[in-house]
C-alpha cells in the first residue's frame, strides 16, 4: 500500500474532527492488520474504486458515536437513533470526500461509494483484498478522554 494514499486520509480525519467537533485530535501508533479484525460496534464503510480499489472504515464504540454525534448536532444522544447514525455517515463522507480531493489533486482518479454504517456486537470485518489493513487511531480530547476512532484502510492499485 503506497504512503501516497494513506497520508491523505491521515490529514483529512485530523482537519475534519478537529473542525467539527472543536477537540484536540491525536494520532496514534499506526499498525497493520492482515486478518479479519473486530468492529468496535460502530463503523462506516466507504469503498473506493477506479485506479485503485479497497475501503475505508471509521470504526469506533457507541459511545464515542453517541458523544461525537451530540458535538456535530448540538445535542444529547443516549440511543443510536437515526440522526445519530446520519451523522457518523456525514463525518465519513467529509473525511472521505477532502482526502479524495487531495488524491485527485495528485492525479490519482477513483471514485467512492456512498457510506454504508454498521452497528452492533460481535461484528468482525475480513480483509478481501490480500492487501494488509492500515489502522490509524484518532484519540479525541485531552488524553483520549472523548473517545477514540480508528480509521481502517486497504487499499490497492488495480492491476
Amino acid at each position: 500500500m503506497r504512503v501516497e494514499y494513506i497520508n491523505p486520509f491521515v490529514e483529512a480525519a485530523v482537519n475534519v474532527l478537529k473542525e467539527v467537533l472543536n477537540c484536540e485530535v491525536e494520532r496514534g501508533k499506526l499498525y497493520l492488520k492482515s486478518s479479519s479484525m473486530s468492529i468496535k460496534g460502530v463503523a462506516a464503510l466507504v469503498g473506493l474504486a477506479g485506479d485503485v480499489e479497497g475501503r475505508v472504515l471509521f470504526d469506533m464504540t457507541k459511545e464515542t458515536a453517541l458523544s461525537v454525534a451530540g458535538i456535530m448536532n448540538g445535542e444529547e444522544f443516549n440511543v443510536l437513533d437515526d440522526m445519530v447514525k446520519a451523522t457518523i455517515t456525514e463525518l465519513a463522507n467529509m473525511i472521505t470526500a477532502q482526502a479524495v480531493t487531495k488524491l485527485h489533486d495528485l492525479g490519482f482518479k477513483f471514485d467512492l461509494t456512498p457510506p454504508a454504517l454498521f452497528s452492533g456486537e460481535n461484528m468482525e470485518i475480513s480483509n478481501s483484498l490480500d492487501v494488509e489493513a492500515l489502522i490509524v487511531p484518532m484519540d479525541l480530547g485531552p488524553n483520549g478522554q472523548d473517545g477514540k476512532i480508528e480509521i481502517n484502510v486497504v487499499i490497492r492499485e488495480r492491476i
